[in-house]
């Protein structure tokens, strides 16, 4: 009787824990998508704001009908000048976000980020070698920028092994990589006018004097290398497991490292090609997109790329707003965030690991 008895009980039990586990996915689901919508909304709000403030100012009504109609001198300059710098913020941003993620998802270390262990120095380095020598060769420069990401990613992963990545080991040689590059970068300014423009670019990112050609190579690097990412979404959840496990799924783990970082330095490589060396973004929104939408890197990957977007565009306006005329480089706002966040990251994985 006792058997009899507890079967319905168990039962009920059951469907307790199984309505408690639906009501916790629902809640989830909710949360993403007013996080997608929140960014979303954000986004097109600063890029509004952007495009209409400035030097020259223009209203909602008078920038829609005057890029419509093309007729207003005004709008024309603001379409010519203030939209090319405004779509390579967003493509950058999202670029080095998505990099971040992917680059966390290899190491598995949340302080990885292309700006912080040196591919983006050695991205701009071998970016900036190619545009000086060959001028004529500037819609390839996120090629030539690829091979310098590539070899510091290589350095750092050469240099960091022994038996695994070890995250403070990594970060260190990422810091004294990125060192090395920036130090072979700052050494352009002895080589005559041209590389010494071509290095303020790189370096202050200020994003100023884009044009339709810059946003032409940041739209075709750039999106392809998105689109990469949203194909090896699934490849980074599988990582997430041990590595054991993941090689029993059937997953070629080196392989997928390999191709996954490939796609990391494409996005960071073109990003710093165009818009310039610009650390913490791919510390800062993966850490807040892992809060709101999970760890899911299917929702992951396609929110940090709209974050990432609203932070350089955010931090791009502010530099160009606040000391009017005078701007404060996107670089400098971001290094001014991101350097106590990477401070709060770091005593966060001590306290973690028991340090």
């Amino acid at each position: 009787m006792a058997n009899i008895n507890s079967t319905p009980a168990a039962v009920q039990v059951s469907n307790v824990d199984r309505e408690d586990t639906h009501r916790v996915y629902h809640r989830q689901e909710r949360r993403r998508l007013w996080s997608f919508i929140a960014v979303l909304v954000l986004l097109t709000g600063v890029m509004l704001y952007s495009a209409m403030t400035g030097s020259l100012h223009v209203g909602v009504t008078q920038l829609l009908q005057g890029l419509w109609t093309g007729t207003d001198a005004q709008v024309n300059v603001v379409r010519d000048l203030r939209l090319p710098r405004i779509i390579i913020a967003v493509m950058a941003g999202a670029g080095l976000a998505v990099a971040g993620v992917l680059f966390q998802a290899v190491m598995k270390n949340p302080l990885a980020d292309s700006g912080v262990i040196g591919i983006s120095s050695g991205a701009a380095l071998v970016s900036l070698i190619a545009v000086t020598v060959f001028p004529a060769l500037y819609f390839w420069m996120p090629v030539f920028s690829f091979f310098g990401g590539a070899l510091a990613c290589l350095m750092v992963y050469g240099f960091s092994w022994r038996s695994g990545l070890h995250p403070v080991r990594l970060i260190l040689i990422g810091v004294a990589v990125n060192a090395i590059f920036s130090g072979l970068g700052q050494s352009f300014n002895y080589r005559g006018s041209y590389a010494v423009t071509s290095l303020n670019q790189v370096t202050t990112s200020t994003l100023s004097m884009k044009k339709w050609v810059d946003v032409d190579v940041m739209l075709w690097y750039g999106g392809i290398g998105l689109i990469l990412a949203l194909l090896v979404a699934s490849w980074c959840n599988y990582l997430a497991l041990q590595e054991k496990t993941a090689r029993n799924l059937g997953l070629n783990v080196t392989l997928v490292r390999v191709l996954i970082s490939v796609v990391a330095v494409i996005l960071a490589s073109t990003a710093t090609a165009i818009a310039g060396v610009i650390v913490f973004i791919g510390l800062l929104i993966p850490h807040i997109g892992r809060q709101l939408v999970g760890s899911d890197h299917r929702w992951l990957i396609p929110f940090s790329a709209l974050a990432g977007g609203l932070l350089l565009l955010l931090a791009d306006t502010l530099g160009r707003t606040v000391l009017a005329p005078q701007e404060i480089p996107a670089s400098i706002i971001m290094a001014i965030i991101g350097g106590p966040f990477l401070i709060f990251l770091i005593r966060r994985s001590d306290r973690l690991h028991g340090r």
